[in-house]
């Protein structure tokens, strides 16, 4: 007698159990193996902002856009066509993620206006448009703390868990959780002042789980310009640059491998002196 298989567990039924390759090599562990050498080439990092002003001497090139607002019937439009920055925080984040990851593609998601406003129906709609578009790694620098769209974003977050798209936001800078950075499928960030844009720390007591600089931070602005600010926001696209540079040397690595890897890479976690190389 052959008994009914439980619900998904057709996968892994041994005619059809896909062989993989080995796990992360842990004992190998170093910033050298994770992304020395690397530039982030290829990898496509969406960052999901005020738009980005591909003028802007630190920013560079911007391989695609996407602006996403509501009509007068309040339909939600998908304009491709290129856009300028509302606000200087998009252009902002960009910067960070291109200085760590020079030749990452980056894409901009307008889906903020002027003043950083938004609503968290466009914001939904434009990180739906990442994963369709199968973005590797998403900048969250914003999020929403309207309890109406824990649901909404929760579902999108775990969608891009499952189709391999490394979603890094921001915690919000008041004592208020926001979504989707509480989520512990994505990688939230909060910041540390400590200077160095490839020092991060693992917080063992989520729902923040990652540090990186983020305190009193040169920023490229709009007209060319630069300011120096403070905020999780500018943590985040911190731990972006350094995910795209991981991805262009190891294409195909899992969120799950991704925050194991950040983890382990962590300057606050010990390791054996053979792995501490930065290389």
């Amino acid at each position: 007698m052959v008994s009914l298989r439980p619900a998904y567990s057709a996968a892994f039924k041994r005619e059809v159990l896909l062989e993989l390759p080995p796990g992360l090599p842990v004992d190998v562990f170093s910033p050298a193996w994770a992304w020395g050498g690397s530039s982030g080439q290829g990898v496509k990092v969406a960052i999901l902002d005020s738009g980005v002003d591909a003028s802007h001497p630190d920013v560079g090139p911007i391989q695609g856009y996407v602006r996403i607002f509501e009509d007068e019937q309040r339909k939600l439009v998908v304009d491709t066509e290129p856009h300028e920055d509302s606000f200087g925080h998009g252009t902002a984040c960009a910067g960070i993620i291109r200085s760590i990851a020079p030749e990452c593609e980056i894409y901009s998601v307008k889906v903020l206006g002027s003043g950083l406003s938004g609503s968290g129906r466009i914001f939904a709609a434009g990180l739906q448009w990442a994963i369709d578009n199968r973005m590797a790694v998403c900048n969250l620098s914003l999020g929403t703390t309207k309890r109406d769209f824990f649901g909404v974003f929760h579902e999108l977050a775990d969608l891009a868990y499952f189709k391999h798209v490394a979603l890094v936001t921001a915690a919000n800078n008041m004592p208020i959780p926001s979504f989707p950075s509480v989520y512990a499928s994505v990688m939230s960030v909060a910041a540390h002042d400590a200077g160095d844009p490839y020092t991060f720390y693992y917080n063992p007591n989520p729902p923040v789980e990652f540090g990186a600089f983020g305190i009193d931070v040169r920023l490229p602005w709009l007209d060319h310009k630069h300011i120096t600010a403070t905020g999780n926001s500018y943590a985040a696209p911190h731990i972006t640059g350094i995910v795209a540079k991981i991805l262009g040397k190891h294409p195909g690595l899992t969120v799950f491998q991704l925050k194991t890897l950040l983890r382990a890479l962590a300057a606050n976690v010990k390791r054996e002196p053979s792995a501490a190389s930065t290389g």
